[in-house]
């Protein structure tokens, strides 16, 4: 009658007649699992297939054996204080699923010709005692008056751009004036005029540029309706807004605004009496304009825009070949 060895690894039937010294291959070890590895202790094979760890050939040969092998005997705990250490090396928090949150559906582009709306001016305390001490009514008015009687005085500066020569008396009249015939240009960062294209991204190195073009001063600029002058502005975002930092001292709240629509934003702001900036904006993202508000301080405006979703934005404006394709399909696909 035959027998079934059990010895481990092993697991095959013999004749107790026929059973010799080398008649069975078996280890005569325990399984080792450790982390992820299955082997055995009498040999040093290891893997991480299981299938591939119970078909590890024996590494030792003896008699087979029929004798059931005891089961390893689990460790008693036989006080209150072997629970407890046993308790101690528990988790001391409570297992809990976190679910990650559903994806937001993208909000569908709106029409850049969506009706625009004025954005709510939030005015400083400081900006109101900055524009109280100035007077700038009775400063206009004196600037004015001196235009009328052509009367320029000492130290004014030359109105043409990219000038820094000031009126020491009649002499300068006859100074060559260097100045940049062109107009200001700040995108991406960059500021150039467009009449010489030498493009810095420092504020300061951008006003120190001298001019391209020889000419005449202009001490005395005539009103023909051109007020605009270059600023200093920034952007940054977080998550939910983008704020647009324009460094404009002592703005002049009546004849400062920020229209908006949801993808649009136009700016207009005078500040230091006459001065103006003014910039349209074809925005990356779209913006919820019933959360979005202007403030204006002493030193400068910020124009805080609420993002209709919350999303980071690879810049501020939309490059003008998708504003031009927007616009496209805007007129193709009427609503």
């Amino acid at each position: 009658m035959s027998l079934l060895c059990y010895n481990r690894g092993c697991g095959q039937r013999y004749e107790q007649e026929n059973n010799t010294e080398d008649s069975c291959t078996y280890h005569p070890g325990v399984p080792v699992f450790h982390d992820a590895l299955k082997g055995w202790s009498c040999c040093k094979r290891r893997t991480t297939d299981f299938s591939d760890f119970l078909s590890i050939a024996g590494c030792t040969k003896g008699l087979h054996s029929n004798e059931k092998l005891p089961e390893p005997v689990k460790p008693e705990v036989k006080s209150t204080t072997d629970r407890k250490e046993l308790a101690d090396l528990k988790p001391k928090f409570n297992e809990h699923i976190i679910q990650a949150p559903k994806p937001v559906e993208s909000i569908k582009r709106p029409s850049p010709d969506e009706p625009i709306v004025r954005l709510q001016l939030k005015v400083s305390v400081s900006l109101k005692q900055s524009l109280e001490k100035l007077k700038l009514s009775s400063a206009n008015d004196q600037i004015v008056a001196d235009e009328e009687t052509g009367e320029i005085k000492i130290g004014t500066s030359c109105q043409n751009g990219g000038c820094l020569k000031t009126f020491a008396g009649p002499q300068s009249n006859a100074e060559v004036c260097r100045y940049h015939a062109g107009v200001p240009i700040f995108h991406e960062g960059m500021k150039y005029w467009s009449c010489c294209k030498r493009k810095t991204s420092d504020f300061n190195t951008f006003l120190s540029q001298e001019g391209c073009s020889n000419g005449t001063h202009l001490w005395v600029k005539k009103d023909d309706g051109k007020k605009a002058v270059p600023c200093r502005h920034d952007w940054h975002q977080t998550g939910g807004s983008v704020t647009i930092s324009i460094y404009a001292k002592n703005s002049i709240p009546e004849r400062s605004y920020v229209e908006a629509n949801s993808t649009r934003v136009n700016i207009q702001v005078v500040f230091d009496g006459e001065k103006e900036f003014q910039q349209n904006l074809s925005l990356w993202g779209v913006i919820d304009v019933q959360k979005s508000y202007v403030s204006l301080t002493a030193t400068k405006v910020e124009v805080f825009l609420k993002k209709a979703e919350p999303m980071t934005w690879a810049q501020l404006e939309l490059p003008q070949t998708v504003v031009s394709e927007a616009k496209q399909r805007a007129a193709s696909h009427p609503e």
